[in-house]
């Protein structure tokens, strides 16, 4: 029985059956000689035969020959610009890949559910130095009540560790695991935070569990600092969004500038399928390091305190009142006596409108940036009070004093 060819619902077409009627049909037949056709020349620059009255009115909106030669000349050289930007673009990966690393963890399940009592998880790292120990900077939440045995560091070269101690910061979503093995690789960080909006920036990590996979993008904006993320939520905040594709998975890597230089960790996304949708978010180094140098050296993260209650809807009526023109900076509302801020010498209704030399745009990022300042130190603050500036000099305490 011949096998069939194609089907459709009720026929079977069969190569056999075709075949046999077509032998039958040259059989009876008479074969006729025939003679090649000789093909007519035709002009290659204008399209055209000799002794032939037809046209082809397609013709005058193609391509010549020549022309045709002198746009893959044209094609050629800007290829190889876009190939040296491709180039960059390999050489950045051959130096970060080996400062990535996947991490499994298995831990207890928030709610167990049809007898399974753990789950397991997956994210990423970043190798770097601190103190004089290699560590691997993540996410908390990747980590978090997972026990050392139970949490898997893979490196690029295939390696598996298990971390000899771990920290963490949940007011942050940091954390920081120590390793120790031979040929580490520690990443580059970029000094304080010197990405741009419309930077380009790779992202390094493993979405959806497939390791040191490496997207492009570009920096879509800074200072998020809203965002509301799982359960016990991240308090302090100031995060770099991003459209570099980031997915499950790609939590606690690495976001690179084109100097092979780290300056943020992937942390986050915002999306509707739970997938990439151009809409991810890292914290910045400053943050990054100012919690990890703390974490390995103390075990523990100080931050300043200034004793202020912050307005949390500063509006424009009320900003006019003051005698602003516009909504801009935090407006304090109330001080702790005895605080740094009462030392200072603020009252209800200043404007904090400059903190240690930066603009203040609202009051959380006043918070944030209170949040990554020492407490060995003297801040300068600019306040806006009846409708004039007025510089104050603030020494810094830490929040650990006046919140117990």
């Amino acid at each position: 029985m011949p096998a069939p060819a194609s089907r459709l619902p009720g026929v079977t077409f069969t190569f056999g059956v075709l075949l046999a009627a077509s032998a039958a049909t040259r059989a009876e037949e008479t074969p006729v000689p025939l003679a090649p056709i000789a093909p007519l020349a035709v002009d290659r620059e204008t399209g055209s035969r000799p002794n032939s009255n037809r046209v082809d009115p397609v013709r005058p909106a193609r391509l010549s020959a020549a022309e045709r030669d002198r746009l893959y000349s044209q094609v050629q050289r800007d290829a190889e610009l876009l190939e040296r930007q491709s180039a960059q673009l390999r050489r950045l990966t051959q130096l970060i890949r080996p400062t990535v690393v996947h991490i499994d963890t298995k831990k207890p399940a928030l709610r167990p559910k049809n007898g399974k009592v753990s789950e397991d998880e997956a994210g990423s790292g970043v190798i770097t130095e601190v103190a004089g120990r290699m560590v691997v900077i993540t996410n908390r939440h990747v980590i978090n009540r997972a026990d050392l045995d139970n949490i898997t560091i893979r490196l690029d070269d295939g390696r598996e560790l298990n971390p000899r101690r771990l920290w963490s910061d949940a007011s942050t979503d940091i954390a920081v695991m120590e390793i120790e093995a031979e040929d580490l690789e520690p990443a580059r960080l970029a000094e304080k935070d010197p990405v741009q909006i419309g930077d380009s920036v790779l992202a390094v990590g493993s979405p959806f569990g497939l390791s040191h996979s490496v997207t492009l993008g570009i920096v879509s904006a800074k200072g998020r600092r809203d965002l509301e993320l799982g359960e016990e939520g991240v308090r302090f905040q100031d995060f770099i969004q991003t459209d570099a594709a980031i997915n499950p998975g790609n939590s606690g890597g690495p976001l690179v500038n084109l100097r092979g230089e780290v300056v943020g960790l992937n942390t986050a996304i915002a999306s509707n399928s739970g997938g990439s949708e151009g809409i991810g978010f890292a914290i910045p180094v400053s943050m990054v390091m100012f919690v990890t140098r703390q974490l390995v050296e103390t075990g523990t993260v100080s931050r300043a305190y200034l004793g202020v209650t912050l307005d949390r809807t500063f509006t424009q009526r009320t900003a006019q009142r003051l005698g602003m023109v516009r909504t801009v900076g935090a407006r304090v509302s109330g001080v702790t006596k005895g605080s740094p801020a009462d030392t200072a010498g603020l009252v209800p209704d200043d404007v904090i409108i400059e903190f240690d030399g930066t603009p203040i745009e609202d009051d959380d990022h006043l918070v944030s940036l209170v949040s990554v300042t020492p407490t060995d130190r003297t801040v300068s603050l600019v306040v806006f009070r009846n409708r004039e500036r007025l510089t104050l000099q603030m020494p810094v305490a830490s929040r650990e004093q006046f919140e117990k």
